[in-house]
């Protein structure tokens, strides 16, 4: 076999394990990364030819090729937001789920070392490539696919468990000056996941960036990097909603458009409006609130600024 690769984390990758909180957690994922790395490779009779950058924020994602010769994509889970066990064990079990509709195909996983072995999509290629239109169709049309009812006895948290721990953790770590805004978001949250309206399977990080080209014949464009949760279809929306937010930002008018976006997308996939604007006000709030905490100041007081808009 060809010599692998040099596993170290693209730049994108190493941002996000210097946030880690428990800063010995990722150092350790790191000192064992070749390791993992290697072991996968041998275990699937792979030869690895490069890693993919920039990447994701919560894995290692090597292009490989199969003893047969047939292209594959190696990711390696990160422990960011959990470990990688778990991480890698719910991409797997969403995934064998939607088995190749509107997503990636699992083709085999190893989840005690927080590792898949996927079908190989066009990872530098996103929706994020075509123009804003059209872009938004293709991913409301994956939307539809990936929406479908989870299996029995599953094991994914719902998104009122999920979004609890981060409501907790914007309310003690919001400034006073942002405070009225967290105050309405965290309220909206509340009312909710009070009187929820479905609970279908999410993708759970929905955006144009994670629907990547494809030449698999089933679709051109394929959903990837779920971090999947059950709940109502607003809030997989919700992260739709704010996305190209610089490009937003810069024209005119933005707050009216940003509220035209909400209501189109809201009826093109048949959510309710208020639901979704609650959920988008939430998100870009808890998001906001994140990237500050972290000293990403642009990254969040444009994600507040936006949720203001709402």
């Amino acid at each position: 076999m060809p010599s692998a690769p040099h596993p170290d984390p693209p730049q994108r990758l190493a941002r996000a394990l210097e946030g880690h909180p428990e800063p010995a957690v990722a150092a350790r994922w790191l000192a064992e990364l070749p390791e993992l790395r290697e072991r996968a490779l041998a275990h699937w009779g792979l030869t690895a030819e490069r890693v993919v950058s920039p990447g994701g924020r919560g894995s290692l994602v090597v292009l490989v090729r199969r003893a047969d010769g047939t292209p594959a994509a190696l990711k390696l889970a990160t422990p960011v937001g959990g470990t990688a066990r778990e991480a890698a064990a719910r991409e797997a079990a969403a995934l064998a789920h939607w088995d190749g509709r509107g997503a990636v195909r699992l083709l085999d996983a190893r989840p005690d070392d927080g590792a898949l072995l996927l079908e190989r999509l066009h990872g530098e290629v996103s929706l994020r490539s075509l123009a804003e239109a059209k872009a938004t169709l293709e991913a409301t049309s994956a939307l539809r696919r990936l929406w479908v009812a989870p299996p029995e006895g599953h094991a994914f948290e719902t998104v009122e468990k999920h979004t609890a721990a981060g409501a907790e953790r914007v309310r003690a770590g919001a400034d006073a000056d942002v405070r009225p805004l967290v105050d309405e978001a965290l309220a909206a949250r509340a009312a909710l996941v009070a009187d929820p309206a479905e609970a279908v399977l999410l993708h759970g990080d929905f955006r144009q960036g994670a629907v990547l080209a494809s030449d698999t014949g089933r679709t051109p464009w394929l959903a990837a990097g779920p971090e999947p949760l059950v709940g109502e279809r607003a809030y997989d929306l919700a992260r739709l909603a704010r996305d190209r937010l610089h490009d937003l930002m810069a024209s005119g008018g933005a707050a009216a458009i940003a509220r035209r976006r909400l209501g189109k997308l809201a009826d093109a996939l048949d959510v309710d409006r208020e639901r979704l604007r609650g959920w988008t006000r939430y998100r870009a709030v808890e998001s906001g609130v994140r990237h500050l905490a972290r000293g990403r100041r642009a990254e969040g007081e444009a994600l507040l600024e936006f949720a203001g808009w709402l």
